[in-house]
């Protein structure tokens, strides 16, 4: 049995042969034995170690892609490469399973409401503390285009999307920038608003608020006004989903 980059596998008896090439390659990843952004092993190579076919080991690491454990990249210099580690992945990873939670417990917007409490004052917080001029300059960007639309713009989850999302980033924990991502990815929170133009302007400020707290450093400003702003949401949620 050959040893690639200091880790053999073998064949072993299971049920299917997929889920003993999918299970060994995951606990080779998990456990550093590929690090990040490292290279795994030819197919052929894999479907040699594993004694299976070269589509059983491709539909393996098919499931390690849907994982977000690895990445595919085509071509002569391609191949199936170990995920790093960033904010967007995480948020990926996160988003694609906290959906199906949502799509299946049906969660209302009191239920949001309260985990992003639980995320995002704090996140808010960090962002006062750790931000950057690059932060802070995401955060302004996000504001002058929801300055410019009007309140049926179908970009408006989009851009409340980018803005939260950002303030996830300045906190400087990329944990927790991919959950505040990942909630609002998955649930889209801007859609429950019932939104008329005193909500439309009055979500704004609410957003420059936050942003002035945190430009200024100011903590317990940004936390405050995060916690507003949470507060407004839930008041002016769409009665059908209360």
């Amino acid at each position: 049995m050959t040893a690639v980059e200091g880790k053999t596998f073998k064949a072993q008896a299971v049920t299917r042969p997929r889920a003993q090439v999918e299970r060994q390659l995951r606990e080779a990843i998990l456990d550093g034995h590929f690090a990040q952004g490292d290279k795994l092993p030819p197919e052929t190579e894999l479907a040699q170690q594993f004694g299976v076919s070269r589509p059983t080991v491709r539909e393996a690491l098919g499931v390690l892609v849907s994982a977000g454990l690895i990445r595919k990249i085509p071509g002569v210099a391609g191949g199936s490469f170990v995920n790093s580690v960033t904010p967007d992945s995480l948020s990926r990873m996160l988003s694609e399973s906290m959906d199906t939670i949502v799509r299946i417990g049906a969660l209302d917007i009191a239920e949001i409401t309260d985990v992003r409490r639980v995320l995002e004052v704090p996140a808010a917080e960090a962002a006062a503390r750790n931000r950057s001029t690059e932060d802070v300059a995401a955060l302004r960007a996000v504001i002058a285009k929801q300055k410019s639309i009007t309140r049926d713009d179908p970009d408006i989850p989009e851009y409340d999307l980018q803005f939260h999302t950002a303030i996830g980033q300045a906190s400087g924990n990329r944990l927790l920038a991919a959950f505040v991502a990942a909630v609002h990815d998955a649930t889209h929170p801007a859609q429950f608003l019932d939104v008329t133009r005193e909500v439309a302007q009055k979500t704004v400020r609410q957003h420059i608020a936050i942003a002035n707290a945190i430009e200024a450093g100011d903590p317990e400003a940004a936390g405050a006004a995060m916690r507003e702003h949470l507060d407004f949401v839930l008041q002016y949620s769409l009665p059908s989903q209360d």
